[in-house]
């Protein structure tokens, strides 16, 4: 999801790099969400539910949010140019499909229904995010008349920046709630995310999205292309003391982690 976008300013063209990099974000989130549930739903049915309402959440909490600002801040100047209007009205109404599918994930009528919305989601969110780098942004950028940086200016949804931290991350992860390994008489298998496949730009957003998935007391599986090492830091710097970690297989092929939440 990158491209060259030629910015009529250097504030425009900082602007275009923090939209990208939190569309980027955004993706890769909601790719490792969306591969639990899926994996969840084969290996655990009974824990996926708890996955599904975290991923519910999440799209309330994050992608419906940065459509909404899009909306008020990118989507009218754009609007108002006679090149992109008709594209414009092709993504508001992509918008309100990617509502309706948020939608469905929380009130399918069993986890397996949700998955499958989930995964119609996640593809027409990545589609859409492609034709807002490559089409909305380099329009606006590249316009002497308008100012990318003026109109995105505190718009925390589009320009990221702002973390929900451990708490707003964890909160719908905590507790016991029924789905922690306390109590249960048969350990579940652990949800598998194997990122060898997934694009490099998006993979440590892929793992930080999945991890945000997994309940307290409960473990998942990393499939890694390598020793994994930068991506521990990173996980142990955004969420200290939350996940132990420990190698199932050290290469060559492939490397398998076990990362579970305390």
């Amino acid at each position: 999801m990158s491209t060259i976008t030629i910015a009529s300013d250097p504030e425009d063209a900082a602007a275009v790099e923090a939209v990208e990099a939190h569309h980027t974000q955004l993706a890769g989130e909601l790719a490792g969400r969306v591969s639990v549930l899926l994996d969840t739903v084969v290996r655990d049915p009974a824990g996926a539910e708890e996955i599904r309402a975290g991923l519910a959440a999440f799209c309330e909490r994050e992608l419906l949010p940065h459509a909404a600002a899009e909306e008020k801040a990118l989507y009218p100047a754009a609007h108002a140019t006679t090149e992109a209007r008709l594209l414009v009205d092709g993504m508001l109404a992509e918008h309100r499909r990617l509502a309706a599918l948020a939608a469905a994930v929380r009130s399918a009528p069993t986890a397996v229904h949700a998955a499958a919305e989930a995964r119609a989601l996640q593809v027409l969110f990545e589609e859409h995010l492609e034709k807002e780098n490559t089409l909305i942004l380099p329009l606006i950028a590249g316009s002497a008349e308008l100012s990318l940086a003026e109109l995105l200016a505190g718009m925390h949804e589009l320009l990221g920046g702002h973390e929900h931290g451990e708490d707003g991350e964890r909160a719908e992860a905590g507790g016991c709630g029924g789905h922690c390994a306390c109590g249960e008489t048969e350990e579940a298998a652990d949800p598998e995310l194997d990122v060898r496949e997934v694009p490099h730009a998006i993979r440590h957003a892929t793992v930080f999205g999945a991890l945000g998935a997994v309940p307290a007391g409960r473990a998942m599986v990393l499939v890694a292309p390598h020793d994994p090492k930068p991506l521990l830091a990173q996980i142990e710097s955004r969420n200290p003391g939350v996940f132990s970690v420990e190698y199932l297989e050290r290469g060559p092929e492939a490397w398998r982690l076990r990362l579970s939440h305390r």
